[in-house]
């Protein structure tokens, strides 16, 4: 039987502009990016969904081999939800590759109304063509529903559809090359510091990827200081954390996306970033067209180059 939620759920389902979405990595840790969701879904048959683009094609290799997946409903700005419930969706994405022109339309007519229309004309069709041609939806079958009350994740959530897990994940084992940092930790933590979201995310007792919110409190050689209102699992273990911001229709943001380890205890919890992935899209939507269709025009040759 597919989860059912309330209209209130939905509302905040179908009304944010972009959620963090964390999937799996080989290595049993997970990556967290911002994605658009653009109110996809259908709500009788217990499905949400985002858009993607076929040139990321590490992180659809990632989701095909392992299809469980989180989304984290967790800001409000520039969308349709005023509700201040944070809401954790776990499920099993699929993702479309040759969608009908049906899908096709169905995506065009939710990024009209959650990102604004695209310019058209002979320049436009022709400079976009391949940003149009790799933008794929993603089918995601909702296997569970964590609800907060707030979007800190203070207070006690309820859960909808698979009960959640009474255990916390266990330990992991430390990466064979060390769990200190490896990038510029005081720098990752004054870059995620001036976002102003940032969400963390690990692989649940269940393996499904859990995704929250945190707050960088200090950086240093050492790693990055965290503090959060969700109860974060103890000891080691691998971890992704995303800093970003965005502007209406995302027409400007910027993300900071880190894959590393976390040590977390009584006195807190301490993240060591091994990996730094991150831009900056400009605040003015031709320039944003103009660089969106350069780098899909740049990822489909690169796609079809021989190796």
């Amino acid at each position: 039987m597919p989860v059912m939620w309330d209209d209130d759920i939905d509302a905040i389902l179908t009304g944010d502009l972009t959620v963090g979405l964390g999937y799996r990595t080989p290595a049993g840790g997970v990556v967290v990016l911002a994605v658009a969701p653009i109110g996809l879904g259908d709500r009788a048959e217990g499905r949400v969904g985002f858009t993607t683009s076929l040139g990321f094609s590490k992180k659809l290799e990632r989701i095909q081999r392992d299809p469980r997946i989180a989304m984290a409903y967790h800001a409000r700005e520039h969308g349709f939800a005023s509700a201040r419930a944070y809401v954790l969706v776990q499920g099993r994405a699929h993702v479309v590759e040759r969608p009908s022109l049906e899908q096709r339309q169905e995506v065009t007519d939710h990024a009209t109304k959650y990102l604004g229309p695209s310019r058209r004309g002979p320049f436009w069709d022709r400079w976009l063509r391949e940003y149009a041609a790799v933008r794929v939806p993603v089918d995601v079958a909702v296997e569970r529903i964590v609800v907060w009350p707030d979007l800190r994740c203070a207070g006690a959530p309820y859960v909808l559809g698979t009960p959640w897990p009474s255990e916390p994940p266990a330990p992991q084992r430390p990466p064979k090359n060390g769990t200190s940092p490896r990038v510029d930790a005081a720098r990752a933590g004054a870059r995620a510091r001036k976002t102003a979201h940032t969400l963390l995310g690990y692989a649940g007792t269940d393996g499904y990827p859990v995704v929250v919110p945190v707050a960088v409190k200090a950086a240093d050689r050492s790693g990055l200081a965290l503090s959060s209102s969700a109860a974060l699992p103890p000891d080691g273990r691998r971890a992704g954390l995303l800093g970003h911001s965005y502007s209406p229709q995302l027409v400007g943001l910027e993300t900071r996306a880190y894959t590393g380890w976390l040590e977390a205890g009584e006195d807190g919890a301490l993240y060591s970033p091994h990996t730094e992935t991150g831009y900056r899209a400009p605040p003015n939507k031709t320039l944003l067209l103009l660089l969106n269709g350069l780098m899909a025009k740049r990822g489909v040759r690169k796609s079809r180059s021989p190796t």
